[in-house]
């Protein structure tokens, strides 16, 4: 994202109706990673 959310409006995006995640989510610093795409982990975690 480009602009700065609030942890909110994050959680709105990634917390399902049932009250748990979406899709697997990674946060490294200040990067955060919501689902699973093999080349974007491989990019955050050689870094």
């Amino acid at each position: 994202m480009k602009d700065n959310p609030s942890d909110d409006a994050i959680a709105e995006l990634i917390i399902g109706p049932s009250g748990k995640l979406r899709a697997p989510v990674l946060r490294v610093g200040k990067k955060l990673l919501v689902g699973f795409e093999e080349g974007a982990y491989r990019e955050v975690l050689s870094a």
